[in-house]
């Protein structure tokens, strides 16, 4: 049995901010008020203070002196800019966890098999965190910790939930395209690096 992931409360309240901005509770230019977020979620401001500033060195967020914190206008191309860096990350990552991968690749396979109800019922909510959830799992099995935490650091599920839900990024088949992959790490496929970082850079959204 898996024990429950438990998240600090900083990350809670960065996981409410982001989903109101992507939801559009908070749209491009808007002001995001600290004590408003700590009322409302019965907390102090600390934390969402913490939170705020995580988001600003992601770039979601910017705040100027006297103007408060606002949602950053994001363009394609600002949300575009991750993706070459996510690519080049995952590339290492696949080549470094290719054997471990292709033994076993049980880690991989339920996000996949999720891929494909949200695939069918078209529910953008679960192929964001399932195809986050898969992309984690790849680069953890490299092993490597400075390799996953420089990966986290790059706001990934943020940057994906908004190149699907404001760009309407789509993708032939979430499911199918990471078949492939779950594939061609069983046939330990050579160039499994490339396909890797050819599949995540097919995922960036076009400016």
């Amino acid at each position: 049995m898996t024990a429950p992931v438990v998240h600090s409360l900083r990350e809670q309240i960065r996981e409410h901010i982001v989903e109101g901005i992507v939801s559009g509770r908070w749209k491009p230019g808007e002001r995001i008020v600290e004590r408003r977020i700590a009322t409302e979620l019965e907390v102090s401001q600390t934390p969402v203070r913490e939170a705020l500033r995580e988001l600003e060195s992601l770039r979601l967020i910017e705040s100027a002196p006297n103007k408060g914190v606002r949602v950053r206008n994001l363009t394609a191309a600002d949300l575009e800019e991750s993706y070459p860096v996510r690519a080049g990350l995952e590339q290492i990552a696949a080549e470094l966890a290719a054997e471990r991968l292709a033994a076993d690749c049980s880690a991989l396979e339920p996000h996949v098999t999720a891929l494909y109800t949200a695939d069918r019922l078209a529910d953008g909510t679960a192929q964001v965190r399932h195809t986050v959830g898969f992309h984690r799992e790849l680069v953890r099995a490299a092993g490597n910790g400075v390799l996953l935490h420089t990966w986290e650091g790059l706001g990934i599920e943020v940057f994906t939930a908004l190149s699907i839900r404001w760009l309407g990024t789509v993708q032939k088949s979430y499911a199918e395209e990471h078949q492939e992959l779950v594939e061609a790490f069983r046939r330990r496929d050579p160039a499994i690096g490339a396909l890797v970082k050819d599949h995540v850079l097919g995922c960036a959204p076009r400016a």
